[in-house]
Order: C-alpha cells, then structure tokens, then sequence
C-alpha cells in the first residue's frame, strides 16, 4: 500500500506542476500578445559623434512599424513623437505589413514628416509577412529559405516620403542641411535581403561635416564594417525587434542576422571610432505578435561633440550608461 501511495504523491506533484507550468506559460503568452506588444516605449541616448565646436542636436530613430490598417493606438503614438521637436528624423524601414497600409503609415508619421527626414527600406516594405516556423530563427543563416509574401505597395510609400521632403537614402550619398550644421549622410538598400551594393557609396565620407551618419535597415557586420572603414561616426539600423522576446538575464535569443546578441538594441561601439545605435522597433509580424521582456520603442538620440585625445573612451563609456528607456 505505501509503495502505491508513493506513487500516487508523486503523480499528483508532477500533475500540479505541469498544470503550474501549462498556466505560467499560458500567462506569459497572455502578457506578451495582449500587453508588452502595445506597451509603447521612448529610449533616449546621449552619443559623442559630432565634430569637436559642433552644437548638439537630436535624432528621432524610428524602424520597423510593421504597420496594419487597425493598429491605431500605435498611429497615435507614433504621430504625439512630434511633440519632442526632433532636429531630423532617422527611418530604418520594415514599415508595412498589409497591402492597405500605406495611408496608416502616413498617418502615424504625418507630423514628422514636415521635419527633415531620411530612409531606407527593409524586407516588410517589399513583401508582406508570411507564417513561418518559429525554429527557422534558431537555425544556421545559410541553411533557411527565404519566404516572401507578395509585393507591397513601397514605390507609393516612397512617393509619399519623397514628396514631403524626406532624402531617399538607398545606394546614395547625401549632405543634409539640420540646424544650420552639415551633416552627411549615405544608405543601402536592405542587406537581409542581399539588396545591399555599398559598391555605390564607397568612398571616405566627408571630413568636413559635423557628423557622417550611415543607414541601413539590417545591421548585418559585412555593412557596418564598410561604415567603418570609409569614416562613418554613427550607424542607424533596425530589423532585429530588440530580440523581440529577450529572456531575463540572459538578453536577446537571436537577432535575425550576423550581429552578436549583445547588440540587438540599443548604442554600442563598432571598432575605434564608430558607433551604432539599433532600434527594438515598434512592431511585429502579425504571424507573431508577441514581444517580451522587450517592449515596442522609438529612440531619441542626443548627438554631442566628442571627446579630446585618450579621455574620449572613458567619457564615451559613461555617456553609454545614461541610455534610457521611459
């Protein structure tokens, strides 16, 4: 009888715990589909690119809306950025989502469109999303098929920036006037998909600007390392969702490309001399609308001239530390 009651104890505790396990998770899930995807986040950062003398001023970075006709809330946010009177706005693409979704970008980003902008696109703009297996992210970059949706309607969308004045940076090298100080400026079209020819902006950047901003939508090493080379200060890229579900302690899963987890959102150094900055994102495909431990954020990024001589990395380090997130 003891023995049969042993067992009995015991499948009872392994019953309760499963039953424990199956509802923690059923909560978790719960939280990051029903709450933490809508929980709209502003990151700031205070980065030392600019030319010694020169003033600061602020970048609005935002990337990968993964916008629907129905994500209002989301519009509304986007569109209230405005009140934080960015000096230039910074899209890193992955706008759409849905083939009518056009106007509902233009609507979140309306007033900022009146600011100085500029841009490139990501996979999302291209092709619409499509269900995947969520094991494919875990798997070797080489061995995974690309799966595209169909087409989007980006050259309507791209219309629409250009029109209000936005600088289409795809495979271009621009100088753009903000406040009065030069800043130049250059992208690529979206390395994820291979669309990248660096090829067709290589060269140094100009010396003479107060800072030389690169752009891509994935923030794939191969790109950044040429950034580097040619003398960019700062990178803006998105495309990773910040992990888009980061386990506590640990950090992002994976980032959807080469770059190290370590990097998936936020502002690190990339070598010597250049920075990058990767936006978490505001969005997500809706074949997987969760987000967790990593909420949906834009980015104001305070540009600041740098240091002088060996003190520069010990105040660049500090100047890491205040990234934060409201």
């Amino acid at each position: 009888m003891s023995t049969l009651s042993n067992k009995s104890t015991s499948g009872a505790k392994a019953a309760r715990l499963a039953a424990g396990t199956l509802a923690l998770g059923a909560a978790t899930l719960g939280y990051a589909v029903g709450i933490e995807r809508r929980h709209w986040t502003l990151r700031t950062a205070e980065l030392p690119v600019l030319a010694p003398g020169s003033r600061p001023f602020t970048i609005l970075h935002v990337s990968d809306l993964h916008m629907l006709p129905s994500h209002h809330s989301k519009q509304r946010w986007v569109a209230a950025l405005n009140e934080l009177n960015p000096d230039l706005v910074v899209n890193t693409g992955d706008n759409l989502s849905h083939h009518q979704a056009v106007p509902s970008v233009l609507r979140a980003l309306g007033p900022l469109l009146e600011r100085p902008g500029v841009f490139v696109f990501g996979s999302n703009d291209y092709y619409a999303p499509k269900p995947k297996n969520p094991a494919r992210y875990l798997m070797p970059k080489g061995k995974k098929k690309r799966i595209h949706g169909v087409q989007l309607p980006w050259r309507d969308l791209r219309a629409a920036f250009v029109e209000h004045g936005w600088t289409d940076l795809t495979h271009v090298r621009r100088t753009i006037d903000v406040g009065g100080q030069r800043v130049f400026a250059a992208g690529v079209d979206d390395p994820h998909l291979r669309r990248d020819r660096y090829a067709d902006i290589s060269g140094p950047a100009d010396s003479g600007a107060a800072v030389r901003i690169g752009v891509t939508h994935s923030p794939e090493p191969r790109v950044l390392d040429t950034f580097a080379t040619d003398g960019y200060d700062l990178v803006l890229a998105g495309h990773t969702h910040g992990g888009q579900l980061r386990l506590p302690g640990y950090g992002a899963i994976v980032t959807n490309c080469d770059l190290d987890r370590s990097r998936a959102r936020g502002a690190s150094r990339w070598g010597a001399h250049m920075w990058l900055h990767v936006s978490a994102g505001l969005g997500t495909s809706p074949w997987a609308p969760a987000r967790f431990a990593c909420p949906p954020e834009a980015s104001l990024l305070t540009l600041v001239p740098r240091g002088s001589g060996a003190d520069e990395p010990r105040k660049a380090a500090r100047r890491k530390a205040r990234d934060n997130v409201r």
